[in-house]
């Protein structure tokens, strides 16, 4: 338990939606954290299967074909790094919402904090998992799966392993409007395939399965299992109260997902269309 679970959460366990929605909620949430002192913890996927870029990243690094012939859609998140495919099946993602001024103002202390139920989950699991002991180096900055492992935010297993743990969760964090969002990707399941097919680049399926391993892998357990531990963890890491997300919530993201997070201005370039534009 965290001070931070002497506050008002809600733990959000979603359905799966669209990237670009799933975006657009984070910001969404970051508003209601400020305006009705409402914090936020959820667990969600993402339907289609989507790419997530990174911030910076040159959109000329995807292979558009690839992704429209296999149905993925294409987002940008708000965080930096390189690109995620999160698969419909494979992947399970997390966020956690909290004004600035009550989580800490050093990053690598603030990743510390919000890791705390990410890893707690990974135990509850019977995931040998820790934050990275020592950089690996980068073999396809464009991924995220494939650039320099962090010790600072990349989470490893098995942690037993120590330089050869391979990567399992990818965790990321900015701040806007005086709120902190940090969100995380982690591995329930491998999909080497569409993971290297989605870059613009010529990489073996070996390469992703020799970095990254998978809850599945390390431990067998299904899905659902996976999804209630993750979600378990945040709800006690934050003693947040079950809910969902309101109709005006649910709203203002379908509105920002469409000028922002699902137009190819922001997706190719970084552009925020105003309102009433597209």
């Amino acid at each position: 338990m965290t001070t931070l679970a002497d506050r008002e959460w809600r733990l959000i366990r979603d359905e799966p939606r669209a990237g670009a929605t799933q975006m657009a909620l984070e910001e969404i949430a970051a508003r209601t954290a400020l305006e009705d002192d409402l914090r936020t913890v959820r667990v969600y996927s993402w339907e289609p299967s989507t790419l997530s870029l990174g911030y910076r990243q040159d959109a000329d690094t995807v292979d558009w074909d690839f992704c429209e012939r296999e149905g993925i859609d294409v987002t940008r998140r708000q965080t930096g790094g390189g690109g995620i495919y999160h698969d419909r099946y494979a992947d399970i993602s997390y966020t956690i919402v909290a004004p600035a001024d009550e989580v800490p103002g050093d990053l690598m202390d603030c990743y510390e904090l919000f890791c705390e139920p990410v890893l707690e989950a990974f135990d509850w699991m019977g995931v040998d998992a820790a934050f990275a002991s020592a950089e690996q180096a980068s073999i396809y900055q464009p991924s995220c799966y494939l650039r320099d492992i962090n010790p600072a935010h990349d989470i490893v297993a098995s942690a037993a392993a120590g330089e050869d743990a391979q990567k399992i969760s990818g965790n990321a964090q900015y701040r806007q409007r005086d709120v902190v969002i940090q969100h995380g990707s982690i591995s329930y399941d491998l999909e080497p395939r569409a993971h290297v097919g989605v870059f613009d680049t010529d990489l073996a399926e070996s390469t992703f399965t020799d970095r990254v391993t998978s809850i599945r892998d390390e431990t067998g357990i299904d899905r659902d299992a996976a999804v209630d531990a993750v979600a378990g963890a945040l709800g006690d890491w934050a003693n947040a109260t079950d809910s969902t997300w309101r109709d005006d919530e649910l709203a203002a993201a379908r509105k920002l997902a469409d000028r922002k997070f699902g137009s190819d201005a922001w997706v190719r370039d970084r552009e925020v269309l105003e309102p009433g534009e597209g």
